[in-house]
Formats: structure tokens, sequence, C-alpha cells
């Protein structure tokens, strides 16, 4: 959304009470539906759609995460503004977790990203395992053993 000639700063002033992105409680924290917004907390920091350079992750189709980047020199091509990798569910979780710290803080991309966009990654990728069956419940004791087999 961000202009060349207008700074984010002054988008966020304008943008920030109202916003389609916005979810709001009478009482209790504003949260944000941005899909580049790494922590879901409506701030300026976190506002994708505010800043020059932005991360969003999501979990991929099947298995895995999609990390989208916003360039930052396309604010007037929106087609061409964004960047989409996607990491498979068949890479391990540590290389997926070094790809994304890179993507995030090389060639000073938002340094100040990195560690969130790895807890997010950490997040999808926990939610995508599958649940452990739970264990057999063991008897204690010898009235327990009693009543069960009685």
């Amino acid at each position: 959304m961000s202009s060349s000639n207008i700074s984010a700063d002054l988008i966020w002033e304008i943008v920030r009470s109202q916003n389609s992105y916005t979810v709001a409680n009478k009482s209790g924290p504003r949260f944000s539906r941005d899909p580049l917004n790494l922590l879901n907390v409506e701030s300026r920091k976190y506002a994708g759609f505010v800043n020059d350079k932005a991360i969003g992750i999501t979990p991929a189709e099947k298995g895995g995460v999609t990390v989208v980047s916003k360039k930052a020199g396309f604010a007037n091509k929106p087609a061409q503004g964004f960047v989409t990798v996607t990491y498979g569910g068949g890479k391990t979780a540590r290389k997926t977790y070094k790809a994304v710290a890179n993507q995030a803080a090389k060639r000073g991309y938002r340094s100040d990203l990195r560690a969130l966009a790895v807890a997010r990654v950490s997040a999808i990728r926990k939610s995508q395992r599958p649940t452990k069956a739970d264990p057999v419940k063991k008897l204690r004791g010898n009235a327990a053993k009693k009543a069960a087999s009685a």
C-alpha cells in the first residue's frame, strides 16, 4: 500500500484506527488479520500493508510453510511486489528455520523479524505433526488389578 513518495509513518497514522485488517474488542488488545503480520498484533512495527518490507508465513497445502516477502521498490506494481517461497514438509525443521531466518535477516531485509518468523514457522510445523495416541493406563496396586480382572 505504501507509495514511494508517502512515508509509511504517515500512512499508518491515517489508517491505524480504521482498516480492514483490524479486529477490535471493547476491552483487551487489538489484533490484526494482515497476512504479512507475524504476531497478528495491531502495531506499526508489524503492519505488513504499511511497511515497505514485510514477511508473512502461512501453512503450505501438503505440509511445510509458505513464506511471502514484500519487495521494497515495487509499491506501484503490486502484482510484482511479492516473492513467495514454499519450504516443503519433507525438509527437516532445522533447515526450514535456517532458510526462513536467512530470508528474513540476510541482505539487510528485516533482521528484527528473524526470531518472530522462526517462532511462527515452529508453531506451524508443530501443528502439522500427527498427534500421538494416549498411552495405555497402567494399573497400580493389587486392588486395581483385582477390580480390572473381575
